[in-house]
C-alpha cells in the first residue's frame, strides 16, 4: 500500500499516521504527509498512491479543489474532516468514505476495511464518476452509464448515449464505489441491472445477457445463479 495524508494540523496528521501504520502493518510500503493543498497537488503529479486521506479545510483553503481532481485518479479517497455538512457532496463525487472529526481508531478502521474489502460494500450515494479529458476532469452522471468494461488497470465507461469514456480506476475499485444497481456479471464487466433485457442460456453451459440496446455481454458461470436471483428472485 502507498498512502498519502493531506492534513494541515500536525497533531492530527501524526495521529492519522500512527493509526494507518497500525492498520496496514503488513502491507504498507509508502506513507507520506502533505500539509497544504498546493503541496498535495504537486506531490500527486509526481507520485502514485493506492489511497489518499484528505482534509477539506487546509489552512483555510477548500480541499474540494483537490478532491475534484483526485476522484478521477486510480486510487481511493477517504475524507477526514470536521465539515460533516459536506459529506453528502463528497460521496456524490465518489469518495470511498467520510470520517468526521473528531474520529476514533475504530471509525478510521471501518473506513480502511472498505479499502481492503474483497466483497462489494454498500455505496453511500456516488452520483458522479470523474474522468480526465484534455487535461481537465469532467463528471459523468452514474445514471448515464450502461455498463463498464475492465481494460487492464483502467476501465471503459460505456454510456447510454453510445459514447465511451476511460476511467483511471480499475474495475475492482469502481465496483467498491458504485450503487447496488450495478452488478459484476463477469470478471471483465460491471453492468447497471436495469439495462438487462434478458439472460440467454447457450449450449455448453455458457451464458450471456442481452441489453436493452441489443448489446450482448458474457456472464460468468459462477455469477449466473446470483444474477438470476437478483433479477427474478429465482434460485
Amino acid at each position: 500500500m502507498k498512502i498519502l495524508i493531506v492534513e494541515d494540523e500536525g497533531r492530527i496528521a501524526r495521529r492519522l499516521e500512527r493509526m494507518t501504520r497500525q492498520f496496514f502493518i503488513d502491507t504498507l510500503n509508502v506513507l507520506h504527509i502533505c500539509e497544504s493543498l498546493e503541496e498535495g497537488q504537486a506531490y500527486l503529479t509526481t507520485h502514485t498512491f493506492d489511497l489518499v486521506l484528505l482534509d477539506l479545510n487546509l489552512n483555510g483553503v477548500d480541499g474540494f479543489e483537490l478532491l475534484k481532481t483526485v476522484v478521477s485518479e486510480s486510487f481511493h479517497t477517504i475524507i477526514v474532516s470536521a465539515y460533516k455538512d459536506k459529506a453528502i457532496t463528497a460521496f456524490e463525487y465518489g469518495v470511498l468514505d467520510f470520517v468526521p472529526k473528531p474520529f476514533s481508531e475504530d471509525r478510521l478502521s471501518q473506513a480502511f476495511l472498505r479499502v481492503s474489502a474483497k466483497e462489494k460494500v454498500p455505496s453511500r450515494g456516488v452520483r458522479f464518476l470523474a474522468v480526465k479529458k484534455k487535461g481537465n476532469s469532467i463528471l459523468i452522471d452514474v445514471q448515464e452509464i450502461c455498463y463498464i468494461k475492465g481494460a487492464g488497470i483502467y476501465s471503459e465507461l460505456h454510456l447510454k448515449n453510445g459514447k465511451k469514456e476511460i476511467h483511471d480506476k480499475s474495475l475492482e475499485r469502481l465496483e467498491q464505489l458504485l450503487p447496488q444497481t450495478f452488478e459484476r456479471i463477469h470478471k471483465s464487466y460491471l453492468i447497471e441491472t436495469s439495462q438487462i433485457k434478458e439472460i440467454i442460456v447457450q449450449s455448453g453451459s455458457s451464458y450471456k445477457v442481452m441489453l436493452t440496446n441489443g448489446k450482448l455481454l458474457p456472464v460468468g458461470r459462477t455469477r449466473y445463479k446470483m444474477l438470476r436471483t437478483k433479477l427474478f428472485g429465482e434460485e
